[in-house]
């Protein structure tokens, strides 16, 4: 173990590294926020131009988007697991940076890598193995799980490189590398928009074909981060000697990646309501509507995703190094923007819905139903900002189960009832089913942000120091 901690220490002496406790805390965030946010906007592109193009198909379009559709709540259950060791490792990885623990840092990238690739392969066997009942229960239609059943059986067999492509990501930017990792995404997806044209209309492949294309862009993507990780450039490396699983890392690892992978989780399980309700109330058309009503938050809400991921690592170093101060005014910066971009966003989409629409279908029954349909379920959409604030401070700083809770709480306690209640007991129909999406942004997100400050922020003022103190200490 001393020649570990030496060997640590030589390699903080001879590397340049990022230390996030000095300068400008705006500026340490935005110097990972703006190569992050655009990495995710990337990112979004793997399965976006996937449904553009798909929205494209000369013949059965609306059924083969629909059918893509009921492939997301599979896809959003590979994100948590990869969430559950990316997220759950890098946090960890960037505390222990702030710390100087240098060999604590790689042991846990290495043992988040391993883990991520177990539970690929079991993820894969499991996929291919139950895919067609897990369709049907997710809203699937007798006109539809042929195009569902197509894209998801490829996507399964490049799983893995899905995993290691999201999950291994984090431990770049959790070091400073911020344009790396938008680099690494953007590797993928430009690959994806060539590929996807090629595959769906010259070889006629149809949804077998943009499932493709996106396989193959995460395999470049996944084989850049490990060349990476293992090169000479990175502060802290992906080693064989880190490999080996310790129980009480693993859990730690687990336990702090549970937000994400509850966020997902429920994610997926939200979905698999809104399907199964919609496909009862309005059949494919609504199902469709869904898939491009998903389209659309993803790509808005990225931005505020961005923003508070890359504010995490900068948090949990500030915070393992002492200096609270410059902890409160990176909660302070992130909750500002997130709440002045979303309150701009929710404008946007309520006063235009057409025009978000139309990017994914030109479908005249779906362009009808699908705008009265858009602002309802995107009504006060700024209170969402509020979640994502709470939760990524709750996340930058190690405080895992109260992630944890609020996003149990705001999808499972709130959204899933609300989608069986409104449209059965109140008669709502579709419409009812659509609102429980704001009722639980607004409930949902005071509740997370409010106890995050009346939990965190007295902690941090209480055992707050002048930047630079903990230099000293």
């Amino acid at each position: 173990m001393a020649g570990r901690q030496v060997s640590g220490e030589m390699r903080r002496d001879e590397r340049p590294k990022n230390d996030f406790s000095k300068g400008s805390i705006v500026g340490n965030i935005l110097r990972l926020a703006l190569p992050m946010t655009l990495a995710q906007l990337i990112n979004v592109l793997y399965n976006i131009v996937d449904r553009i193009f798909i929205g494209m198909i000369p013949e059965n379009a609306t059924l083969s988007l629909t059918g893509l559709g009921l492939c997301l709540p599979i896809i959003s259950i590979v994100i948590a697991f990869a969430n559950l060791f990316g997220m759950g490792g890098a946090p960890l990885f960037s505390i222990e940076r702030g710390r100087g623990n240098d060999a604590e840092a790689e042991a846990i990238m290495g043992n988040s890598f391993v883990l991520l690739l177990i539970t690929g392969v079991i993820l894969t066997v499991a996929g291919l193995a139950f895919k067609r009942p897990m369709l049907f229960l997710f809203g699937a239609s007798p006109d539809t799980i042929s195009y569902a059943e197509s894209y998801i059986t490829i996507y399964l067999l490049g799983n893995l490189f899905v995993m290691v492509g999201l999950g291994m990501n984090s431990f770049i930017n959790a070091q400073g590398f911020g344009t790396t990792g938008m680099m690494t995404v953007l590797l993928g997806a430009i690959t994806n928009i060539v590929l996807d044209p090629i595959f769906i209309f010259v070889f006629h492949m149809g949804v077998q074909g943009a499932a493709l294309a996106t396989i193959l862009s995460q395999l470049l993507s996944a084989l850049w981060i490990v060349r990476f990780l293992t090169g000479k450039r990175t502060i802290l490396r992906l080693r064989r000697a880190a490999f080996k699983l310790d129980r009480e890392r693993v859990l730690r690892i687990a336990g702090l990646g549970m937000s994400g992978f509850t966020m997902s989780i429920t994610n997926s399980s939200v979905q698999i309501m809104y399907n199964a309700m919609l496909q009862k109330a309005g059949g494919d058309l609504y199902v469709g509507i869904m898939t491009v009503i998903n389209s659309v938050r993803e790509v808005i809400s990225m931005p505020v995703s961005g923003l508070t991921n890359s504010a995490q690592p900068v948090m949990g170093y500030n915070y393992g190094a002492g200096e609270y101060k410059r902890t409160r005014q990176a909660i302070v910066f992130i909750s500002v923007v997130c709440i002045t971009y979303t309150v701009l966003i929710w404008l946007c989409v309520h006063s235009f819905p057409e025009f978000f629409i139309r990017i994914f279908d030109h479908s005249g029954d779906l362009v009808e139903k699908g705008i009265p349909a858009m602002r309802i379920y995107f009504f006060g959409f700024f209170m969402m900002s509020l979640q994502f604030a709470g939760q990524s401070v709750f996340v930058g700083l190690g405080r895992s189960r109260k992630a944890v809770f609020f996003s149990i709480f705001r999808k499972v306690v709130i959204v899933i009832p609300l989608i069986l209640i409104l449209p059965t007991v109140f008669h709502l129909g579709t419409d009812g089913i659509l609102m429980a999406e704001p009722v639980s942004n607004f409930i949902g997100g005071a509740a997370c942000f409010g106890t995050m400050m009346l939990t965190v922020w007295p902690e941090l003022k209480r055992g707050g120091r002048e930047p630079g103190a903990g230099q000293n200490a």
